[in-house]
């Protein structure tokens, strides 16, 4: 504990003013005896596993409270250790040291320090355990608490993380763990009140009896019966040695019957793949020293095989990444702690793609995979990477199971989405090369942009994408010429000379529009449009821009150069397209050289301005509007078309006012 100082407002012992000397402050459950001094963080949350805490207020160790004074301003006169067991409520195990004869050993000379256990931690002994101790006082009960004490004083300033002391009974080492959260640990008890100073050492109060052990982590392992699995497994891995060696682990052991509540077939598999179990058991093992009593709000701990466990506690439940599956915890060995689980926590690394997929957020793909006859290549050991639509995009479908299309599916090689590059080309076991998009906000596929984080299992990745791919059949004019919903626009393409622009192997995103587009602009006028190649070729040119741009990388805003040089306004409004705020009637349409959209409004580039264009004269744009009847007629027929040519028929009225001037002057 240490000094606190808050407003009077906060809950106190009935007379002890908070703002008065020598009082400290610590966070007790609400409704057991349990306190705890964490870290700030901890203070500020007021909760421990998730229960409610107080602060309550008490005399700082050393001093006592007076009569009619505030606080507790009496210190008290430093008495030897054994008087000390007895002021800081220790009164079992002054009893016990007193029978034990150990007494006469801290009332005399020298500099000790003893881990005493509350009263309650005596009384939560087995029965048998404590009827053992009793029963023969001079040895076993004497063992037991000299394995408490330490040959010299040891202050919680020097109780660092990972450190051992030799204890008095034979040399066994004590492991004191010292956690950011601010708990300290002596064999996995937690300290309760510390620093106790007495004159001929100091006592530190644990909620815990610690017992001695000389085994290491391996040695517990091939003596458990529960763990025989569990030994099987780390002999077959090859992990014996780290088991043994130096260190401060922690084993997440996973019990037989753990083992037992995999499939058969999954666990056959990965007993029988040196890799994966290594992988696997290399999942139960923390880097460091986890006690439970350490535990009290959520953290992230890395295993040895790399990943992140999810450590936590829920009341009096531990748990791991969310789940209750700690049977038994604290189990002591020199080199760390072992917490028996009854769950296997299976890392990606050990899993093939069919595991990834039915465990992820993809369950409904992987039904369509294994309808189409494709599991010998997600089970199997193929190098592949699997890419598969999330549940969401499959709402309101029922999909059929179209064994070509989900080919295309599947990569030959097992990639990593960190790794890929704008352009990469990515062949399919359907015998399809796929493009890589990198954009600002998105990666993506083709169509189909990536939706969460890779799973990289033994042999193969899992790329969650947000739709189905749709792989490129042909150029863009291939497609164009194929959908019946264009046949207009082809022939504006091939009347204006771009057929060649489209076939080339380059990169264009089309605002490809519809029949229905061209048959909102009157036929006077289009007609007029379709005999003007290069006018054509100008207005077909705003609708092609020069790059490859996908539905799932536009954000709020992308503006897009055109062939024209112009620009076009893509955007994303409620997952609905706009071009030049128009809506998108279809997106993502493929093509080998391109994308397309198909679009309801033939898009107007904006009036030519000199000033602003250099590569030709604005008045040859104008030609194909400078008949007045139609131009009058335009605006009293075409909604969508009229603004932007009654804008070009008063700057073609502008310039001729100016013509006039200048032949005036």
């Amino acid at each position: 504990m240490e000094a606190f100082s808050a407003a009077d407002s906060l809950p106190r012992p009935s007379n002890t003013a908070f703002a008065s000397p020598n009082v400290c402050a610590v966070l007790k459950l609400i409704g057991t005896n349990r306190k705890y001094l964490p870290n700030c963080k901890l203070w500020y949350q007021r909760k421990i596993c998730g229960k409610a805490t107080m602060i309550v207020y008490e005399c700082c160790p050393g001093y006592e409270e007076v009569p009619g004074e505030k606080g507790c301003p009496a210190a008290l006169p430093l008495s030897n250790l054994y008087e000390t067991l007895g002021v800081v409520g220790a009164s079992t195990t002054q009893l016990y040291s007193a029978s034990s004869n150990l007494s006469a050993e801290i009332t005399g000379p020298g500099s000790f320090t003893i881990f005493a256990p509350t009263n309650e931690a005596w009384a939560s002994l087995p029965a048998e355990m404590l009827d053992s101790l009793v029963s023969n006082v001079n040895i076993e009960l004497l063992n037991a608490l000299r394995y408490h004490m330490v040959n010299k004083r040891v202050l919680t300033d020097e109780m660092k993380h990972g450190i051992t002391f030799p204890s008095m009974y034979q040399n066994i080492d004590v492991q004191i763990h010292h956690y950011p959260n601010g708990i300290v640990t002596v064999n996995c008890a937690r300290l309760l009140k510390a620093d106790h100073h007495a004159t001929n050492g100091v006592v530190h109060l644990i909620d815990k009896v610690i017992s001695t052990t000389t085994n290491s982590i391996q040695q517990i392992v091939e003596i458990e019966e529960s763990l025989e699995t569990l030994k099987t497994a780390v002999a077959a891995a090859g992990l014996n040695n780290l088991l043994e060696s130096e260190g401060q682990f922690t084993l997440l052991a996973p019990t037989n019957e753990a083992f037992e509540k995999i499939p058969q077939e999954t666990l056959n598999r990965i007993l029988g793949d040196p890799e994966s179990l290594k992988d696997l058991l290399s999942n139960h093992i923390l880097k460091t020293a986890m006690c439970a009593e350490a535990i009290i709000a959520g953290l992230s701990m890395e295993t040895l095989e790399g990943n992140m466990l999810e450590v936590g506690c829920n009341g009096d439940m531990l748990t791991i990444n969310g789940r209750p599956i700690i049977a038994n915890r604290d189990v002591i060995a020199t080199n760390g702690v072992i917490h028996y689980i009854n769950e296997l926590l299976i890392p990606d690394s050990a899993k093939n793609l069919f595991e990834l997929g039915q465990e992820s957020d993809v369950s409904r793909a992987m039904d369509l995979f294994r309808q189409a006859g494709l599991n010998s290549h997600l089970t199997g050991s193929e190098r592949l990477t699997l890419l598969a639509p999330i549940n969401s995009f499959f709402e309101g479908q029922s999909p059929s199971a179209d064994r070509n299309l989900l080919r295309n599916h599947i990569v030959k090689e097992q990639l990593s989405s960190k790794y890929l590059y704008h352009g990469q080309k990515l062949e399919t076991l359907g015998g399809k090369e796929l493009r890589v998009f990198v954009y600002r906000n998105n990666l993506c596929i083709e169509n189909a942009c990536i939706a969460a984080h890779d799973k990289r299992g033994r042999f193969g990745t899992l790329f969650t994408i947000d739709k189905m791919l749709t792989p490129p059949v042909g150029t863009v004019m291939d497609v164009l010429k194929a959908d019946d919903r264009f046949s207009t626009l082809v022939a504006a393409i091939q009347s204006a000379g771009l057929t060649e622009t489209l076939n080339r192997p380059k990169s264009f995103t089309v605002f490809a529009p519809t029949n229905e587009a061209f048959r909102a602009v009157p036929q006077g006028e289009l007609n007029n449009l379709m005999a003007n190649a290069k006018e054509l070729a100008n207005i077909l040119k705003y609708h092609i821009g020069d790059e490859i741009l996908v539905s799932g990388a536009v954000g709020a805003v992308v503006r897009m150069k055109t062939l024209l040089g112009d620009k076009v306004e893509i955007s994303s409004k409620n997952h609905k397209i706009h071009i030049n705020k128009e809506p998108v009637a279809e997106a993502d349409i493929m093509a080998t050289n391109g994308v397309i959209y198909a679009v309801n409004t033939v898009l107007q580039p904006p009036a030519f301005n000199p000033n602003e264009r250099g590569d030709e004269p604005a008045d040859p744009a104008l030609e194909i509007f400078k008949h007045a009847s139609a131009l009058s007629k335009i605006s009293q027929r075409s909604v969508r078309l009229a603004p932007v040519y009654s804008k070009l028929l008063a700057r073609m009225r502008h310039q001729g006012d100016s013509h006039s001037t200048v032949k005036h002057k």
